[in-house]
């Protein structure tokens, strides 16, 4: 069975539903992040393939990248509270709809440039990603997120 991917039009469109629904005062599960920090997070991230970033990947990549991209690319959901990377970090306080609102166009540009161009994008972590991966990793990232805020 296929993989689920922010590509398929029937899961961005779940997906993309599920933010549209999302409140400032969802309740949060688990994390040290609020609603808005969550969505500047999750923009942050996707930027990695819409070459915003100009990231490279480094030492830490290089070494640690192979492992990482393993597990970001099982099967098995994200478990709760575990590292993120610095370049992703949000932790000054944001506004919820200037976020909301950002991390939607952010994820539209994602979809309309395809998995092609995605794939020639370098992860600063992960190194060289096909177009799956990426439509996997965005889709499990934004999935266990927006079950941390019940969404």
């Amino acid at each position: 069975m296929a993989k689920p991917s922010i590509y398929d039009p029937v899961t961005y469109q779940a997906i993309r539903s599920r933010l549209v629904s999302l409140e400032a005062d969802n309740p949060q599960k688990w994390g040290k992040m609020d609603a808005p920090q969550m969505l500047a997070h999750l923009r942050k991230a996707l930027e990695t393939g819409l070459r915003k970033t100009g990231a490279k990947q480094g030492l830490v990549g290089l070494l640690l990248g192979p492992f990482i991209k393993r597990m970001v690319l099982s099967d098995q959901p994200y478990k709760q509270g575990l590292p993120t990377g610095k370049q992703v970090i949000v932790t000054d306080q944001r506004n919820f709809d200037i976020e909301k609102g950002k991390l939607l166009e952010a994820l539209d540009l994602f979809v309309q440039n395809g998995g092609s161009y995605a794939a020639q994008i370098v992860h600063p972590m992960f190194g060289k990603m096909t177009a799956e991966e990426w439509g996997y990793s965005q889709w499990k990232h934004f999935d266990h997120h927006l079950r941390q805020f019940s969404a």
